[in-house]
């Protein structure tokens, strides 16, 4: 039912008049796959905002035309993530603008087929200081054509749900039927002769969860034509208890969680869904069983592959509401800030891309938060209040006196108040099955102006010092730990207090933006560097929550070899595989040269390097060249092929060589 486009699409970066036009010639235009981040594309330079990583944004066009081969009644194009302002033409017809970056969105073009068809995209990213951590250019998430003959039924209008007892099942058809629907549930079996209701039980459910992540896949047919692309279940029963913490399918269980970015260092926001593979079997054997999507809803594969693996998400919205939060141009802290972002469009788009993000949620196992906001209450950023004449949040040790204190001509605190009931209520108009969260930063202030009343579950960000205060003041409310520093008495605090239902760590990846100032271009603070490796954190943390004893270290040594060795089986996608190559340099023991910054040549025979990462947050070296150096004897290429290729790593005086043939 669905057509990936991923390939034959032409792009530059600049305004064009009219390449919107069915006829524009953009033949001297950049070929490109998508999923598509120009921003990596460019130099790093102090020009652009520390706050996203130094990288450049821009105006950039798309275009591509695909021919659909039958008569199909219904057509529909579908975009998964457009950082931003994504404005699409049809066969020279406009369909509409989408601000958000984050959220899919999608237009019907039924009515304006042809046998051969253009599909034209531009991006506005002129304000690249917009955000806290990079967020890269362009088509960055996968573009779909959704043709259908007949009756269908929208993947949105699908809701499924178990309560442990009973599942349900609802789905709207639009158009004629010819058949009753046939709804499948793995060997489970029901017809419906119009729009599906159904509730039944199901007999000795296997039940989802971390261990073991038992999916279902639901389907819908009409006289053997499907109906809608299928989707993954999974039968579980959570529960908040403000006393005993949390609990999954009636165990309780403490939740390991870390927080991530959407980015993977030299691919930017155009993240294939093994990267992500990945770095989640790492983060599930350093004992992880929860991601956060820090701060903004994340690629739609990344929700399958937690389904499939058995981790918790917190899915979570908006980094700012109304009030636009300081974004950092020179540096982390270092004044006076930029202030542009997404706070331009939330009074016109909140509801619209919230309702979005949780109608492309609601049927995942692995979703079990909604948080509506992420550090909304942050003192002086930009809210004050007369009952704190001074203020001070987690990240202000660089803050002039001036922005510590009460100013009246500041927005009062007590709106964020307003709008949390208003987002809280969106959310449960579309799902009533899973709470709603969101990341407080000031509770001392924001707990006493009535802000905790909308939520189900309440996240602290570094507060777990106010936790067993809170916990007396708030008996009925459930706590978690929603950002937590590595030290280990943070996680202690957890873990000794039954009512703490778990922690989120900030964070599990290192990520881009939110830099410390130039030439550290990226924030360091995961337990996996952005080249996917293990830092020293991650085998400490692993200990704490598995008990598992750190590894003896890699030693210091002689460079003598390269060793090239493929991750996994190559993902394919569209007509592209893609292959994950590990780059080691070892010494004559075989052991990895910790003390190895040598620079390595990379060529490739009939393939693609779409980058090559070394973890190394100070390395300013372009990454569209096709050399880097390796940290601490270690990088990673992302290579894309069609068939077989040929992969070779050489040292710059030629004396090491390794080639690896896929």
């Amino acid at each position: 039912m669905g057509t990936l486009l991923l390939q034959d699409w032409k792009f530059i970066r600049e305004d064009v008049f009219d390449a919107f036009y069915g006829d524009y010639n953009d033949e001297k235009w950049l070929d490109v796959v998508v999923p598509h981040d120009w921003s990596v594309s460019y130099p790093f330079s102090r020009e652009h905002s520390s706050g996203t990583g130094y990288l450049p944004g821009g105006i950039g066009w798309y275009r591509t035309k695909f021919r659909l081969d039958d008569n199909y009644e219904t057509v529909f194009i579908e975009f998964d993530g457009v950082y931003k302002n994504a404005q699409v033409w049809f066969n020279g017809n406009y369909l509409g603008k989408r601000p958000n970056g984050y959220i899919g969105f999608k237009y019907d073009v039924s009515q304006y087929l042809k046998p051969e068809n253009t599909v034209a995209v531009k991006v506005t990213h002129t304000d690249t200081a917009d955000s806290r951590w990079f967020t890269g250019s362009g088509i960055y998430r996968k573009v779909t054509v959704t043709a259908n003959k007949g009756a269908y039924i929208p993947s949105e209008s699908v809701i499924f749900t178990f309560d442990g007892e009973n599942i349900t099942i609802k789905a709207r058809v639009v158009g004629e039927l010819s058949a009753p629907v046939t709804i499948t549930l793995d060997e489970n079996s029901w017809t419906s002769a119009a729009d599906v209701d159904i509730s039944a039980r199901i007999e000795k459910p296997r039940l989802w969860r971390p261990q073991a992540p038992c999916l279902y896949e639901l389907s819908f047919k009409s006289a053997g034509a499907t109906l809608c692309r299928p989707v993954q279940v999974g039968l579980r029963t959570f529960k908040f208890d403000p006393d005993t913490g949390f609990s999954l399918n009636g165990e309780d269980m403490k939740i390991k969680g870390v927080c991530v970015h959407h980015d993977a260092g030299c691919l930017g926001a155009a993240v294939w869904p093994d990267v992500w593979r990945r770095r989640l079997e790492k983060l599930k054997k350093c004992g992880c069983n929860a991601i956060r999507t820090a701060h903004n809803p994340a690629m739609p594969e990344l929700y399958e592959l937690c389904d499939e693996l058995g981790f918790l998400v917190m899915d979570e919205a908006f980094d700012e509401w109304e009030g636009c939060k300081n974004k950092w141009i020179r540096g982390h802290n270092v004044y006076p800030p930029a202030r542009q972002g997404y706070a331009e469009d939330f009074p016109q788009w909140h509801e619209r891309d919230l309702a979005d993000m949780v109608i492309r949620g609601r049927n995942h196992p692995c979703v079990f938060l909604w948080s509506i906001g992420n550090e909304i209450d942050y003192p002086n950023d930009p809210y004050v209040h007369p009952l704190f004449k001074e203020m001070t949040g987690n990240n202000d040790s660089g803050k002039p006196a001036r922005e510590r204190v009460y100013n009246e001509n500041k927005p009062n605190m007590e709106r964020i108040t307003t709008v949390a009931r208003e987002l809280a209520a969106i959310v449960r108009r579309y799902d009533k099955t899973r709470p709603v969260t969101t990341a407080a930063a000031f509770p001392e202030l924001s707990s006493r102006i009535g802000f905790f009343e909308p939520f189900d579950v309440m996240s602290y960000n570094y507060k777990n010092h106010l936790f067993e205060s809170d916990h007396k003041r708030f008996p009925n409310l459930p706590f978690i730990a929603n950002e937590n520093g590595h030290k280990a008495e943070q996680w202690e605090i957890v873990r000794d207090a039954p009512y703490i239902a778990g922690q989120f760590l900030w964070t599990g990846v290192d990520f881009l933006g939110e830099a410390k100032g130039w030439p550290i271009r990226g924030a360091q603070c995961g337990l996996l560097d952005t080249a996917g490796f293990e830092k020293p954190e991650y085998y400490k943390r692993r200990e704490m929550w598995t008990g598992e004893k750190p590894p003896l270290p890699e030693r210091y040594g002689n460079a003598r070899e390269i060793l090239l060795s493929k991750y996994g089986a190559a993902q394919k996608v569209g007509d592209y595989y893609l292959h994950q190559i590990e780059v080691r340099v070892t010494d004559a023991d075989g052991h990895v040269c910790l003390n190895c910054a040598a620079m390595l040549n990379y060529s490739v025979e009939d393939g693609i390097i779409a980058g090559i990462e070394n973890g190394d947050m100070s390395d300013c070296q372009e990454y569209a060249v096709p050399y880097r150096r390796v940290n601490h004897g270690r990088a990673i290429v992302y290579l894309l092929a069609k068939g077989r290729a040929t992969l070779t790593a050489q040292s710059e005086n030629e004396s090491l060589t390794q080639v690896i043939t896929l």
